[in-house]
């Protein structure tokens, strides 16, 4: 079954990584957290993906900013300091000896004293998890790309679940992954409220039009990192852009189109609800993989 932009050659080195739980470095099999922790029993925390190439953690102060910006919000003391917590994403990934990796880094209120949403039961500082693995991109899926479906679900208004936190809290992008899924495609491409294009499930949504990148206006998806490091790279190789709002048919009479993430960077959508735009990726997202290749080059190098 497909997984998506997600999906990844499996490698057997997983089995016995190190993860690092509140600071303790420990082997997958003993790596675990309490049933009364507040990210198990209520999405109550922010998390980041972070990629490590060639031993440096790519646009890690992007991450960083997004990561505490989002525990402020939530009013959530994530109980180290900035430097603590890089030092300790460099510990972990030292520790594997890895110089090439994906991360996940989650960060939840803490542990309760009972099963209940209020704040006010935490009874522990807060509980960080880095968990690196051996993970990449599927060769195929860069190149030839993913097949989208529209859900009805939509993406939500900010004053019930804003989406820029990026919460633990995912049921909406997993019931939309769910329909995309049984209806047999690799991933969901949402709505907003008033109908326009907003996102992907898991990752973010670009149309070209003409010789034009295209993606939604951002007020109803996550402050994407790589989202915004590929518009920042059509500003500077002259490729126009625009943040707006656009609708399916714009989407079903484009040239092109691509999907962005942390994962597996820049990937081509060759179809959208059964409507072939490319086969494999065309000329606009070619250039703009090569470029952001040199972008992660670049931030990376030592």
């Amino acid at each position: 079954m497909a997984k998506g932009t997600h999906d990844y050659v499996e490698d057997p080195r997983n089995e016995t990584i190190l993860i690092n739980v509140n600071g303790a470095i420990t082997p997958r099999a003993e790596a675990m957290v309490s049933v009364f922790d507040s990210g198990f029993m209520l999405g109550d925390g922010v998390w980041e993906g972070l990629r490590v190439h060639k031993g440096s953690i790519a646009f890690l102060g992007a991450h960083m900013d997004r990561l505490f910006e989002g525990a402020k919000a939530i009013a959530m003391d994530i109980g180290i300091s900035r430097e603590e917590l890089i030092a300790r994403l460099y510990e972990t990934i030292e520790a594997n000896g890895m110089t090439a990796c994906h991360i996940r880094l989650m960060v939840t209120r803490g542990i309760r004293s009972t099963p209940y949403q209020d704040p006010r039961v935490i009874i522990s500082p807060a509980t960080i998890v880095i968990i690196p693995e051996y993970k990449e991109a599927l060769p195929s899926t860069v190149e030839n790309g993913i097949r989208l479906f529209t859900v009805h679900v939509r993406r939500g208004d900010p004053a019930v679940q804003d989406p820029k936190l990026n919460s633990h809290s995912k049921l909406n992008c997993i019931t939309a992954c769910i329909q995309a899924t049984q209806a047999g495609a690799d991933e969901a491409l949402m709505l907003d409220p008033q109908g326009f294009v907003a996102t992907c499930n898991s990752t973010h949504f670009f149309i070209v039009r003409k010789g034009q990148v295209w993606t939604s206006s951002g007020d109803y998806c996550l402050g994407g990192i790589t989202r915004s490091n590929v518009i920042k790279l059509c500003r500077e190789n002259d490729i126009p852009v625009f943040e707006k709002n656009f609708s399916l048919t714009d989407v079903y009479g484009a040239d092109e189109a691509f999907v962005t993430g942390t994962f597996a960077g820049v990937v081509p959508a060759t179809e959208v609800d059964g409507r072939v735009l490319s086969q494999g990726r065309g000329p606009v997202v070619e250039r703009l993989q090569g470029l952001y290749k040199a972008l992660i080059e670049s931030d990376t190098a030592s």
